[in-house]
């Protein structure tokens, strides 16, 4: 399984100290987190996509390439990336740039945004946020499959003998999480493309997760995709830990009382015990992630929201620390103790260009000299074998 951490990308204040970071304090702080990610052994770091205040990530691919630049194991991926509100041409080149700048080590997690008035704001309308996010991903799935698209739909202009690139990287499409709160209409879109779905998973009842997650289970399967066990799931969660528990329900509670998304609601203890929230030990944080198992059957990906609600930098890395280094090890062994083994391993570039490709070279997608940017027709790229041929015959 997958182990790594997930930001909302929020600019809260730090109800302690009274102090709100600047933009400029916050950016900086997100990238050591992501390092520290990669340092302390975890697998994955993703960032959310806003664009209002209080959040600052309004450009994840940015985000992603610079930490790109200075990791060499970490996965990237979004918390979400907004299907609804960007254009899929952009989407397609952007994360397909991100892919070959990562070298694979990113894929992306899609989601519809609910904050109504961002909507306006790139000309789109909320109450068609479904239909949106449906039309603009069968756009988005087919731009990474196809040299040259054509297409026309409800919500854009149409498109004709058009080429996205750059292509993605080895000709194969990152892998893309669906990711749903409540809603099984994305569940259904994950399960219909073999996608992965994200349950958020950080709100309970558990019960309503555990029906979203059977029902894109049944699904993924009905659309001939491999079996239910073999359909790829993340899960969010979140964990504050401290060496003692009661230090870290301690220095938690005056956060958690002020967060935006929770606070002044339910007691910090009504909500770690509804909720996937664990606050303590590092055994009391492997206990209760290893139930998510019991609950949901075997998935591929754990999350956990690691800088939210003001804490300060210091404390997210000493919590990276203890679940790099004392959670994380403990999970891994645990649940791959007990794992079935028709589960399909976490995704992966190189995984997806083996199942394309098998032991063949992949496709390295080169422009067509004969082919001008006035030639209508026909594909705009030379493939390898035909390179091959051409010099062969030159020779």
């Amino acid at each position: 399984m997958q182990f790594g951490i997930m930001s909302v990308s929020d600019i809260t204040r730090d109800p302690v100290t009274g102090i709100t970071p600047s933009e400029a304090e916050r950016i900086d702080a997100v990238v050591k987190i992501a390092l520290k990610a990669e340092e302390v052994g975890l697998d994955v770091f993703a960032i959310g996509e806003h664009h209002n205040p209080p959040f600052f990530s309004s450009s994840p691919t940015t985000l992603l390439a610079h930490i790109a630049a200075q990791t060499k194991r970490l996965i990237l991926s979004t918390s979400t990336t907004l299907i609804t509100t960007n254009d899929p041409v952009r989407i397609a080149e952007e994360y397909a740039m991100l892919q070959h700048l990562a070298k694979g080590r990113m894929d992306l997690m899609l989601g519809r945004g609910n904050t109504a008035p961002v909507y306006p704001w790139f000309g789109q309308d909320i109450r068609q946020g479904l239909p949106l996010a449906l039309e603009n991903y069968n756009l988005l799935h087919r731009l990474w499959r196809e040299d040259v698209v054509d297409w026309e739909g409800r919500f854009r202009t149409p498109l004709s003998g058009f080429t996205s690139t750059p292509r993605p990287l080895d000709d194969v499409p990152p892998f893309v999480w669906h990711g749903s709160i409540r809603t099984p209409e994305i569940a259904e879109q994950a399960a219909y493309y073999g996608n992965g779905f994200f349950a958020n998973n950080i709100f309970w009842p558990k019960e309503h997760y555990m029906r979203l997650i059977r029902f894109y289970r049944q699904r993924f399967a009905h659309y001939g995709h491999g079996t239910e066990k073999q359909a790829i799931v993340g899960l969010g969660g979140q964990a504050y830990i401290a060496k003692r528990s009661q230090d870290a329900w301690n220095e938690f509670r005056p956060y958690f009382n002020e967060a935006p998304v929770y606070g002044h609601g339910p007691t910090l203890e009504d909500f770690t015990e509804m909720t996937p929230l664990t606050v303590g030990s590092p055994q009391e944080v492997i206990d209760k992630t290893l139930t998510f198992r019991e609950h949901f059957g075997d998935y591929q990906r754990q999350l956990f929201l690691a800088d939210h609600a003001g804490l300060p930098l210091s404390k997210v890395l000493d919590q990276l620390e203890l679940l790099g280094g004392e959670v994380v090890p403990v999970l891994r062994k645990e649940t791959e103790a007990r794992r079935d083994p028709e589960t399909a391993p976490p995704p992966t570039h190189e995984l997806l260009v083996k199942a394309k490709y098998g032991d063949r070279p992949p496709r390295q997608p080169r422009p067509n000299p004969n082919r001008g940017d006035n030639v209508t027709g026909g594909s705009p790229y030379q493939d390898t074998e035909d390179l091959a041929a051409s010099s062969s015959s030159s020779l």
